[in-house]
């Protein structure tokens, strides 16, 4: 009996083992497939940690588009942040040209010119030639940034401030966008408006910036300081639009960017699309950090709905993110 008993307990110590050892083989493979799959996160999220500084990163996974895109860059007097914007965005694969929009009283010099140049030449390698061009305007207006131009060969334009970079692979993201839909804006900064309801009229409207958007999730702007829009709205600006609403923004230097969104969605009835992308400001801040800044932005959504003869804006929620980069979508 005894025998029986000791052989019984021996048999349960060892199950009592077995299945201590069985939990803890699961527990270390489970360990080891979490640690696994936070390598393999890592590892395909590395591009993201390098900055703007890297264009070239995953670059190859885009196809290259039958026709590419032109920059056209609004500058001021800030011939560092051009240099190192131009250095930056000339290595970007679906450029074909770039026009700076020069409002200063004195022409660019012939020194600025030249190393310029030679930047864009050295960026863009030999097999392909991405054309720099100087968009020399007498008169000092925000609506130069918005000037048609005659020797345009892309559809594409991909209007920049100097003084803003993203990665290129960004850029080229928001061109593929773009493509899907081009008679829209595709751009990287979201603006939005609503009615004010405190006003008692359905006519009044408030101008939202940033954290508006992240606040509601909706968004009926996208600002021109970073966006695609097709070459013909540079000439519906410049021809058809309202010279009251050109002349308003030059005197009041602000708005050029709310008057192309309201063109846009005037004449296509479709909402812009917000692209994700990282920005980096390399410049001193803005008109925007000024103080009274949103009630000036307000004041030209609603000169220009009276404009207009109406609100074309169009809210939406959605926004365009590279599922590759990101781990769940």
């Amino acid at each position: 009996m005894r025998g029986s008993f000791l052989s019984r307990r021996t048999v349960q110590r060892l199950r009592q083992l077995a299945i201590a050892t069985v939990g803890s083989v699961k527990i270390e493979l489970v360990l080891c497939c979490c640690i696994a799959f936070t390598l393999i996160a890592l590892l395909s999220r590395a591009s993201g940690f390098t900055g703007w500084t890297s264009p070239g990163v995953a670059l190859e996974r885009f196809s290259a588009p039958r026709k590419g895109y032109a920059i056209v860059m609004n500058t001021w007097k800030r011939y560092d942040l051009l240099k190192q914007s131009i250095s930056h965005y000339s290595s970007c694969p679906g450029l074909e040209s770039v026009h700076i929009v020069w409002s200063e009283p004195n022409p660019p010099s012939d020194s600025l010119k030249k190393f310029l140049d030679h930047i864009v030449q050295s960026n863009s390698g030999n097999a392909q030639h991405v054309e720099l061009k100087f968009d020399v305007n007498k008169e000092d207006s925000l609506n130069n940034r918005f000037k048609e131009i005659k020797d345009l060969k892309t559809d594409a334009v991909f209007s920049i401030d100097d003084d803003v970079i993203f990665p290129c692979s960004s850029v080229e993201f928001a061109f593929s966008v773009w493509q899907s839909a081009p008679d829209t804006m595709v751009g990287f900064v979201p603006r939005i408006h609503w009615v004010d309801q405190s006003k008692g009229s359905s006519h009044y409207y408030v101008y939202g910036g940033w954290w508006s958007v992240w606040w509601t999730g909706t968004y009926s702007m996208v600002l021109s300081k970073a966006a695609f829009f097709h070459k013909k709205y540079l000439s519906l600006y410049t021809n058809e639009m309202s010279a009251s609403v050109r002349e308003f923004i030059t005197k009041n230097r602000n708005c050029e960017d709310i008057a192309m969104s309201f063109l846009v969605a005037n004449a296509s009835g479709a909402p812009p699309i917000w692209a994700k992308g990282n920005i980096f400001e390399i410049g001193s801040t803005g008109i925007s950090s000024m103080g009274g800044h949103s009630e000036r932005r307000t004041q030209c959504v609603n000169r220009f709905v009276a404009e207009f003869g109406r609100m074309p804006l169009v809210s939406t929620s959605v926004k365009a993110v590279d599922s590759r980069n990101v781990w769940f979508w």
